[in-house]
């Protein structure tokens, strides 16, 4: 039997390779006369870069640019050919704060501006950007304030690979949705979506593009927007467009089974995220989903997946359960566990 191995990271804990590595070995040792291919993916958040890269054919690049803090720090990007892929999380992300540090009142995206402008002067036209993991939400501003990115940008073509359909502004916007994970406090959301307000006003003015209730627009903190009105930015879906790069939908064919995978699986799995990309790709192909945690059992079910099993026992905290090595024996003995009581 051919089966394919296609997971998410299990984040903060496992990248993506390290999961499918994990499995594969389990199905490869288990059953040495089976097909097993590995296709680890993202959605446009972290292990992007190291997804897209390797597929493409393209080398890594580090540049020195400034933190949400202004720190410096080393973040990496990828080139082939023309084109450049980008985590904008690499430059101001949230691994990058400590959680008594998390404040978006003065987190800044100057980082991801020098990030890009290090990518144009590499030749880069051809963006895709991965947006998600940000501690930001300052809608942009400070990427846009390194000088000559504006300019530098035009002509460009730009992707922006997410999973959200979050608008610039309001209760479902960047400022009230997403700012309390990154440090905001209930008066802190206030004087957020006031800025964004202005903000949003300022971009109109400028290009003539209101992105205050546009779709996606509110994504990484508000970078979607800007990127939108001042580079011409396009959303796609980050799962289809890295499936769809990946070759995904050809190298499935024949299989008989595909599992697929995630830190942890709730209701946000059935809005965008790679486990529901590999459901709709999967032309009738069984998925096993195989997750960290699991929750809303009924409904990922219902959803299509064949079959589901949580990888950390229930009685483990979550501190000892994302232990890498932990999360390693955990996986292996989870895989072999549903095979033997399910496939023999």
């Amino acid at each position: 039997m051919k089966l394919v191995v296609a997971t998410d990271s299990y984040k903060g804990c496992l990248t993506a390779s390290e999961v499918s590595a994990v499995v594969a070995e389990v199905f490869r040792t288990r059953h040495p006369d089976w097909e097993v291919v590995e296709i680890p993916l993202a959605d446009g958040g972290d292990g992007t870069l190291d997804v897209l890269l390797p597929a493409l054919k393209g080398e890594y690049r580090q540049v020195s640019v400034h933190d949400p803090l202004g720190r410096p720090v080393n973040a990496r990007w990828g080139l082939a050919g023309e084109t450049a892929v980008i985590e904008v999380a690499e430059a101001c992300g949230l691994k990058y704060v400590a959680p008594e540090e998390r404040d978006p009142l003065k987190a800044t995206t100057y980082g991801v501006g020098e990030l890009l402008m290090a990518a144009r002067e590499s030749g880069a036209r051809h963006f895709l950007i991965g947006l998600g993991g940000t501690a930001t939400c300052d809608g942009g501003q400070g990427m846009l304030e390194v000088p000559g990115l504006v300019e530098a940008m035009k002509g460009c073509k730009v992707e922006l690979l997410c999973d959200v359909d979050n608008p610039f502004l309001g209760l479902e916007g960047a400022a009230y949705v997403f700012g309390p994970q990154k440090g905001a406090s209930a008066v802190d959301l206030l004087f957020l979506e006031q800025r964004m307000t202005e903000w949003a006003w300022t971009i109109l003015e400028q290009t003539g593009v209101d992105v205050r209730h546009l779709p996606a627009a509110g994504a990484a903190g508000g970078l979607g927007g800007a990127m939108m009105a001042f580079f011409g930015g396009v959303r796609v879906s980050g799962i289809d467009r890295i499936m769809e790069l990946l070759s995904f939908d050809q190298a499935i064919e024949g299989a008989g089974l595909i599992v697929t995978g995630e830190g942890k699986s709730d209701l946000q799995t059935l809005s965008g995220k790679v486990a529901q990309g590999v459901i709709l790709h999967a032309h009738g192909i069984p998925v096993l989903l195989v997750a960290g945690r699991l929750e809303y059992r009924k409904e990922l079910l219902d959803a299509g997946f064949c079959a589901l099993v949580q990888v950390s026992p229930e009685e483990m905290p979550l501190s000892e359960a994302m232990k890498p090595e932990v999360a390693r024996k955990n996986l292996a003995a989870a895989i072999a566990e549903w095979d033997s009581c399910y496939r023999g």
